[in-house]
């Protein structure tokens, strides 16, 4: 489903003598006159570079750009200076971030093959095996384009079919650096796999849709794929997805993914993605200004989806299954209605009090589902709630479980993901919250702690199984284009839980 075709190798090049059509150079804040390597192409260009840094237009702010043009000079055409900010500041995300940048600007110029050393001027003090791994994952995440819906190319525009980039390997650990390169290009593959199956609007992708890609993907990664319709799950007793899908023509499905590379007695880990394929809110209906982006509440099954083509590209060691409870939630004469009660797959009963808190009832029939399998640990992810973004704004995802050393889990996996988390409680206070008066829960609380109260009500469904939740309201998208991202669905948590589950096989 990639519209570009994005090839990332490693290796050494001469940037002055190998003809490339853009060449990508790092550069600190620090930099006062071009030294080293960019004292040499400095001297190539005539003194672009050191005319450019005296009269201070370009300052190497993290993620800020300059263009240069050869014009003869060298065999290469265009020369990007990319901000990496302080020196002291610069991390793995500042350098995914910075390759996400190179490729977004080769890609708006039509360059399709180029040459990028990023870390030339830095201390070397990253691993080379995870370096590599980063800025690989930042290509492909900047080279991604979704276009798909636009009749013709805009006016201007100029057209990038594929994207070729060769990474300048460090002087040391060369072999590790291209290693993790290789790593980065399956993971970064399977995130804008997964950005644009999220971007598709409702008409496009509903319940049975996503569900039929989801078994073609399995098909084409040695994937088992179960799917349960309707009258599956009103025979085994979903009932918070039936509910939540009773609205809609397209009915509910739940897409069961079971990946199995690790021996038959080996932990396994469930991962449970929310995925509405377009969310009105039902009868609680949702105010109509932005109401558009709810294509992008089936991000957390998406996310899921893409975790598990990741996985099994990397052949990992280890068994992983995927739940994705998907239904579409629209008002109609047959949708759920509030005072409504709810009985869910482990018989645990529901009073709705807001049909616009859908995604905890889909999602606790599908936890309690691991639950029943008994897994060795459950991460569910999903678009959950606004109280989280309101929270944590655009930047953080919220990390609630009932497990002190799963949170840990997920924090370090997070780290080296660069999809950031932070942890909120959802202790019993807050269970409280979710308690109904005339069943065992209700699906909202008060208005206070929303994020909190949503994942202390789904904490009851996973038993005392090690249990953690992701909310990534505010993280799935970006609603304008950055200097490092197109428009639309960030594929959040694909990095985030392919780093957690390969750090259990490493255990």
């Amino acid at each position: 489903m990639e519209l570009i075709k994005i090839d990332v190798r490693t290796g050494r090049a001469n940037l002055l003598r190998d003809k490339f059509e853009l060449i990508a150079l790092g550069i600190t804040a620090e930099t006062k006159k071009p030294a080293g390597l960019l004292g040499q192409v400095d001297k190539a260009l005539g003194g672009q570079i050191a005319k450019l840094l005296a009269l201070g237009d370009f300052k190497a702010k993290a993620n800020s750009t300059a263009m240069l043009y050869a014009n003869g000079s060298m065999p290469s055409e265009r020369i990007l200076l990319v901000g990496l900010g302080d020196e002291k500041k610069i991390d793995m995300e500042t350098l995914r971030k910075a390759a996400a940048v190179c490729s977004k600007e080769s890609v708006g110029v039509a360059a399709q093959k180029i040459a990028i050393d990023l870390t030339w001027c830095i201390d070397s003090k990253f691993d080379a095996h995870l370096l590599g791994q980063t800025l690989t994952e930042g290509l492909h995440f900047g080279a991604y384009k979704w276009d798909q819906y636009f009749s013709k190319p805009a006016e201007g525009a100029k057209e990038a079919k594929k994207f070729a980039a060769l990474l300048i390997e460090p002087a040391k650990d060369a072999k590790q650096f291209a290693a993790g390169s290789k790593i980065g290009s399956v993971i970064g593959s399977a995130q804008n796999w997964g950005r644009t199956l999220a971007n598709q609007p409702g008409n496009v992708v509903n319940p049975p849709v996503l569900a039929g890609i989801a078994k073609k993907m399995a098909g084409e990664n040695k994937i088992k794929c179960t799917i349960l319709d309707e009258k599956a799950l009103a025979k085994k007793g979903f009932g918070g997805i039936l509910a939540v899908g009773s609205g809609s023509a397209s009915k509910p499905r739940l897409i069961i993914l079971e990946y199995k590379g690790g021996a038959k007695n080996a932990k396994t880990v469930a991962l449970v993605g929310k995925a509405i394929t377009f969310d009105s809110g039902g009868i609680s209906i949702k105010p109509s200004q932005g109401m558009e982006d709810m294509k992008l509440d089936k991000s957390g099954g998406v996310a899921v989806m893409a975790t598990l083509r990741a996985i099994a590209q990397l052949d990992l060691p280890i068994n992983v299954i995927g739940l994705i409870p998907s239904a579409e939630n629209l008002p109609s004469s047959t949708s759920f209605r509030p005072g409504d009660i709810v009985k869910t797959y482990n018989g645990k009963t529901v009073e709705i009090q807001n049909t616009d808190a859908e995604g905890r009832m889909i999602l606790c029939d599908a936890i309690a589902l691991a639950a029943e399998k008994k897994v060795d640990a459950i991460v569910d992810i999903a678009t959950l709630t606004g109280a989280c973004m309101v929270a944590l704004g655009r930047y953080k995802a919220g990390l609630m479980s009932n497990n002190d050393e799963f949170i840990k889990q997920l924090q370090d996996a997070a780290k080296v993901s660069g999809e950031a988390v932070w942890h909120l409680p959802s202790s019993d206070e807050y269970l409280d919250e979710m308690k109904s008066k005339i069943a065992d829960l209700k699906n909202t609380g008060s208005r206070w702690g929303g994020a909190s109260n949503a994942a202390a009500f789904l904490g009851q469904f996973a038993g005392e199984i090690p249990w953690a939740h992701i909310d990534m309201a505010g993280v799935d998208l970006f609603e304008s284009p950055k200097s490092f991202s197109a428009i639309g669905s960030s594929g959040y948590g694909v990095r985030l839980l392919t780093a957690y589950v390969r750090s259990l096989c490493k255990k």
